[in-house]
């Protein structure tokens, strides 16, 4: 689900300069183009994972930067695995014998 810049804004309880770092950092990127970009709930779930590590864990942004490229390796490689398997578990030729 797409949502707006301000309701990104409220859900991830962040203020706009804050936002405009994290994006010029690449931390967060939104889809489209200025001033009609939308996030999605993962990149809520992201800000909030940002928030906690620079809050919570006091993470300076080198480290944040570390741990959110870790993530998406992360996630990336789970999604080729996935893809792996389910093309193992695709019968070959269409029909089975």
């Amino acid at each position: 689900m797409k949502i707006t810049r301000q309701e990104f804004l409220i859900r991830a309880r962040l203020d706009g300069d804050t936002l405009e770092a994290w994006i010029a950092e690449e931390w967060i990127v939104p889809t489209g183009a200025d001033p009609e970009v939308s996030f999605t709930d993962a990149d809520v779930a992201r800000a909030e994972l940002i928030r906690d590590l620079r809050g919570d864990l006091d993470v300076n942004d080198a480290g944040v930067g570390v741990i959110l490229d870790l993530v998406d390796q992360m996630h990336g490689l789970r999604k080729m695995l996935g893809d792996l398997l389910q093309s193992m578990h695709r019968p070959e030729g269409g029909t089975r014998r």
